[in-house]
């Protein structure tokens, strides 16, 4: 019976191991499938072209950019670092803190897809948190290289 038993243990081990190695190996696409939902809503994501567009001919509302990771500077954005970092969540509060509840305020990262970032959903969940109304976060789907940098956007001069 203790043979039987251990058969049947060693059998679902391996069936177990085999389906762990099946799912580490899924498509980018089950990947997505499986990250966790964005806190932020569609209406809430503003399109790089749309924000290049903008910074090209500011208005009486133009917006506070926040680069909350650790890439370059879009034009007129506000270099944080990243805020998986306990010191630049912090850094960021402090930044944000004085700023009326209905200021428009864009976050982006751009270090690799949203997926997998580090930094975006920390700073939104914040920001959030503190009450702000306006949020917008800049839709780099790919990263800042691909989504921004190569299509011409304009960066900080350094």
């Amino acid at each position: 019976m203790k043979k039987i038993f251990f058969i049947a243990l060693l059998s679902f081990s391996i069936i177990g191991l085999t389906y762990k190695t099946a799912t580490a190996q899924a498509t980018p696409l089950t990947q997505q499938a499986l990250a966790p939902a964005a806190p932020w809503s569609e209406s809430q994501l503003i399109e790089p072209a749309a924000l290049s567009a903008e910074l090209k001919s500011p208005g009486t509302n133009t917006p506070m950019i926040y680069n909350i990771g650790a890439v370059e500077d879009i034009k007129g954005a506000k270099h944080i670092g990243a805020v998986s970092k306990a010191e630049n969540l912090e850094k960021f509060k402090s930044a944000v803190a004085a700023l009326p509840k209905n200021t428009i305020i864009i976050i982006y990262c751009g270090c690799c897809p949203f997926t997998k970032c580090p930094n975006i959903r920390p700073a939104f969940l914040e920001l959030k948190k503190e009450g702000f109304t306006n949020i917008k976060v800049l839709n780099l789907p790919t990263n800042l290289k691909s989504d921004w940098i190569a299509k011409g956007y304009p960066l900080e001069s350094k």
